[in-house]
């Protein structure tokens, strides 16, 4: 009873995250094969951008993090006044990122997009994207540390139905402006960065309706976003930027992964564009079940159950590798029937085939060490261990390694690709021994 109890517990917290990451996903794919009817040109210009947003949104997601992490182990012990506190110091923070990079995005287009690759035309029509998706970098920001907010107090289904709204909406105006159709102008890759900017809009006004009118669990109202505990914000920095920080590294090492897979043709990007997007929208149970699993050992953290803490290490370990090897197998299996829906060359297709098949075996290392690091080992205090581990061996391995055979091998596409996700494999090492220490476990709340 008492495993059936936990192992439902997990479930109804990881479905409507999973869910909710897959229909989030789902618009990026959408939007990656409407724009892939426009040629490996558009489609090239997109996945430019969105390596920006990559560094955006895991900044963003560091933030939710930290915000989750220490609000979690307030919630365990009852402190609901220090809860609010610790949200109100994540919105100040995300408004003033969000700020930079819309500035840094709208004035400085060529820039910043010329970070990524030296093909012009590339360049030239990303800039028609990137103009105009930067005005949502705000709403996506308040957005993302809401809904996280509502994940500390294990209210995760309003986070579900958010994200369906956002892709019903982005799914019809995409049709809509990127094609021209119902007598609206065709607008190519402008149309699905204009669809892309009303959904997310859309879906904040929603988010902010929920927290301040419908919720009745933390009772937010908008002074909590304006006052500033000094205390808090003291342990919300010595906590939450090791956090920060390693979602910001992580966020700049996919984008300098981008940079290198960008300088290897249309043909590479397009294909790892495809790769990644449909490996997002697979993989969802992996990224529901680390961010569950979290959000329980957070909660169980605050309130000093350490017998409690060792059973759900235990069991959580043995459910992370299960879903790994069946995210895996099913990634391999539906490889050929998804992109059959793109419009691309053959050279594309076979280099992103080869491309998930790598990402079918690592998904199954993606599945227990991040799950195990940052879904237990980080959510139970042990937040410098996760950005240290990460430092080393992305920045030690990882890039060093595929730039190396890239440039200087000149090894094909998905032997570069390998090379760059190589480190999902080897942090499982990592990953068993430091969570069966339980040396991780740390109070994180103020007395």
């Amino acid at each position: 009873m008492k495993n059936k109890n936990l192992y439902i517990q997990l479930l109804m917290l990881a479905l409507p995250i999973a869910l909710q990451n897959m229909i989030s996903f789902s618009v990026s794919l959408t939007d990656n094969i409407m724009v892939g009817l426009l040629g490996e040109i558009s489609i090239s210009a997109v996945y430019i951008c969105s390596q920006v947003q990559v560094i955006l949104q895991m900044l963003v997601i560091g933030i939710g993090t930290a915000q989750q992490i220490i609000a979690a182990q307030y919630w365990g012990r009852g402190d609901k006044d220090r809860v609010k506190g610790i949200i109100g110091i994540a919105v100040k923070i995300v408004i003033i990122c969000a700020l930079g990079f819309w500035v840094a995005v709208f004035f400085f287009p060529y820039k910043v997009l010329g970070l990524y690759t030296n093909d012009a035309q590339v360049i030239a029509e990303a800039v028609k994207y990137a103009r105009i998706v930067s005005f949502s970098y705000l709403f996506f920001g308040l957005s993302s540390v809401l809904l996280s907010a509502m994940r500390c107090i294990k209210t995760v289904k309003i986070g579900l139905y958010l994200s369906l709204l956002s892709f019903v909406i982005n799914v019809i105006l995409n049709w809509i402006l990127i094609f021209g159709h119902l007598g609206a102008p065709k607008m190519g890759v402008a149309g699905a960065a204009a669809a892309t900017l009303v959904s997310r809009i859309v879906e904040f006004i929603a988010i902010l309706i929920y927290v301040l009118f419908i919720d009745k669990k933390l009772i937010l109202r908008l002074r909590d976003f304006i006052r500033l505990d000094l205390a808090l914000l003291k342990d919300f920095i010595r906590y939450g930027v090791p956090v920060m920080l390693g979602d910001i590294l992580w966020g700049i090492n996919l984008t300098v992964q981008g940079a290198i897979v960008g300088r290897l043709g249309p043909s590479s990007t397009a294909a790892v564009s495809i790769a990644n997007t449909m490996f997002s929208v697979i993989s969802v149970g992996v990224y529901g079940t680390s961010s569950a699993s979290a959000i329980i050992v957070g909660n169980a953290a605050g309130e000093g159950n350490m017998t409690y803490i060792k059973y759900i290490a235990r069991k959580f370990q043995k459910v992370f590798i299960i879903i790994g090897v069946c995210t895996g197998a099913l990634l391999f299996v539906m490889k050929d029937f998804m992109l059959s829906f793109y419009s691309v060359s053959s050279e594309t297709v076979s280099i992103a085939t080869a491309l998930l098949t790598v990402l079918s075996v690592t998904v199954i290392g993606t599945a227990y060490q991040m799950s195990t690091l940052t879904g237990i080992v980080r959510a139970g205090g042990a937040v410098h261990f996760v950005l240290i581990n990460d430092l080393i061996f992305v920045w030690g391995l990882v890039i060093p390694l595929s730039y190396i055979m890239a440039f200087h091998v000149g090894a094909p596409t998905w032997i570069v690709f390998l090379c760059l996700k190589c480190d999902q494999i080897l942090k499982c090492i990592v990953a068993v021994v430091k969570v069966n220490r339980y040396d991780w476990v740390k109070k994180l709340t103020i007395d």
